[in-house]
């Protein structure tokens, strides 16, 4: 079950109260065609969500594809596209079928042939989907709708893995498209989710439309964040990025935009007091920080000059300088999220307090020699824009020598995958953040995936690291649990694979007549309507 900090009450009952005034006085009026028009926390240039992490590229994920499984608010694994699932005695094989109903947005039926080439091709490029996979001897299509994992030991990993909410989500492909090789990028985007992807009017970075996805059959039950059915109650959504927000705020107050998924808290005051305007957190759970190493060239090459990293930063300079008020940020050295099960601060003392003095002696025990740090920084997305300055002067200040690059995220994304020397385009470290979600234990967080060429960018490679999330992976005690997590963190000491810079959260703002948001985590438009 996932239980996670809660901040700022946020606009509350003067919201709700805002929220019913504004939906008695715009009565629902016939319209030829509802158009939900969104600003997105970055433009869309990949389109692919295997080949990326990326957030927005997840989004537009959860907005055309559809998984098997997924979680609900509580932590709970539901059934999506899944219809049952039964186990053997010797619980070594596991049987699934899928419900009536499905079908590609080409009109095909979804078989039990596309969801194992889904899960194939997933499980090549995610960290938990590559675990899982580590207990099955052998996945087959049994008949058009059942497929069947072979197992060599039992484990309860096979739904949770395919619940996973977050980068990278199990989202289901026909299986000529998921036969894509995980490494490169799909080039057909078909899926069996509510909305279709319009091609034709995509701009990318610019523009994406999404048309209602008419013969999409949603689950029978209440839509439950991301659990139940998935009702696509507006013809037409719109994503256009806008990197300005204060602009993106006087168009949703002058009715021209209907959502802009996330705003910095510090530009609150511009929607307060107003009645056309309200604010909501789809993710209670918030998102962490992180600063990541390339360790494939120096100087991150050598983990004594990684641990130096953590010595010289401290999680309040990033925070102050992204999120800037205190009641959206907490810092939290527990690498597995303050407020969820297996939060703990073990082998964290010393660490990330800026403790300059101690950096600086690790540097020259590790004999830095000065190589430039290519620090990859992002300008477009507002959350994401200050840290790596921020990384910048911390690290200066205890010795090192970096060398900034400016960029569009979406640049980035694509540069992140190179594993070319800095000098030839590649890069040293970058900053991003991940949703909690993604985080919640050493499976599921992905920047811990140690496993070389098989990690994640950055190709962390370290054979402790990777025994201790196997045998998280194969105790079904809590207690052992959480005592492996403690000796994970010890490992991430010795072989720092990235650094955690604090939690946060920020604000969705919707128009008042918009109703239906749903608070599962990830932002999802389904189940949306407006008046």
């Amino acid at each position: 079950m996932l239980h996670f900090f809660r901040r700022g009450a946020l606009t509350g009952a003067a919201a709700a109260a805002a929220l019913a005034v504004g939906l008695a006085a715009t009565a629902p009026a016939a319209q030829a065609e509802t158009v939900l028009k969104v600003v997105p926390h970055s433009g869309l240039k990949i389109l692919d969500p295997i080949w990326t992490t990326a957030y927005i590229t997840r989004n537009h994920g959860y907005m055309i594809y559809d998984t098997l499984f997924t979680l609900d608010p509580e932590g709970e694994i539901q059934p999506q596209m899944a219809d049952t699932v039964s186990r053997s005695e010797d619980g070594l094989t596991v049987t699934i079928t899928l419900r009536d109903g499905l079908k590609w947005h080409d009109g095909a039926d979804v078989t039990a042939e596309d969801t194992v080439a889904s899960i194939n091709r997933w499980a090549s490029k995610d960290a938990m989907g590559q675990k899982m996979m580590t207990f099955v001897d052998s996945l087959e299509a049994t008949d058009a709708k059942t497929m069947t994992f072979t197992l060599n030991t039992p484990t309860g990993l096979i739904e949770l893995a395919l619940a996973k909410p977050s980068s990278n989500v199990p989202f289901m492909m026909p299986a000529r498209i998921a036969a894509t090789p995980g490494s490169e990028q799909i080039e057909e985007y078909v899926g069996s989710g509510p909305f279709m992807f319009n091609n034709e009017e995509w701009e990318p970075g610019t523009k994406v439309v999404y048309d209602k996805f008419d013969d999409y059959v949603p689950r029978s039950e209440p839509a439950n964040g991301l659990a139940g059915g998935k009702v696509a109650k507006v013809d037409r959504v719109e994503w256009t990025p806008n990197r300005d927000m204060q602009q993106a705020v006087n168009s949703l107050l002058a009715g021209e935009v209907d959502i802009i998924e996330s705003m910095p808290p510090d530009l609150l005051p511009l929607i307060e007091g107003k009645d056309d305007a309200y604010t909501s957190i789809f993710n209670p759970a918030g998102l962490q920080y992180t600063f990541r190493f390339n360790v494939l060239h120096p100087p991150f090459d050598n983990p004594k000059i990684r641990q130096a990293v953590l010595y010289a930063f401290n999680q309040e300079d990033f925070l102050d300088a992204t999120i800037g008020d205190p009641d959206y940020y907490q810092t939290c050295k527990a690498m597995f999220v303050c407020g969820l099960p297996f939060e703990t601060t073990a082998h964290m003392d010393g660490l990330l307090e800026s403790d300059f003095a101690t950096a600086r002696k690790m540097l020259e025990e590790a004999g830095y020699d000065g190589t430039p740090v290519v620090l990859m920084h992002s300008t477009n997305v507002p959350v994401l824009t200050n840290l790596a300055p921020v990384a910048k002067d911390l690290l200066e200040a205890v010795g090192f020598t970096v060398d900034m690059q400016s960029m569009d995220w979406s640049t980035l994304v694509a540069r992140r995958s190179k594993k070319d020397a800095p000098a030839d385009g590649g890069w040293n470290a970058f900053a991003t953040a991940w949703d909690a979600g993604d985080l919640f234990n050493p499976l599921a967080m992905a920047f811990l995936n140690a496993g070389c060429d098989n990690a994640l960018f950055g190709w962390p490679c370290d054979d402790n690291i990777e025994k201790l999330r196997d045998d998280f992976a194969r105790s079904t005690s809590f207690d052992d649990q959480k005592a492996i997590v403690e000796q994970v963190q010890a490992a991430w000491v010795e072989y720092p694979t990235h650094v955690h810079l604090g939690q946060f959260n920020t604000p969705t703002v919707l128009r008042s007549n918009v109703q239906g948001f749903l608070n599962g985590g990830i932002f999802a438009l389904w189940n949306i309507e407006k008046q």
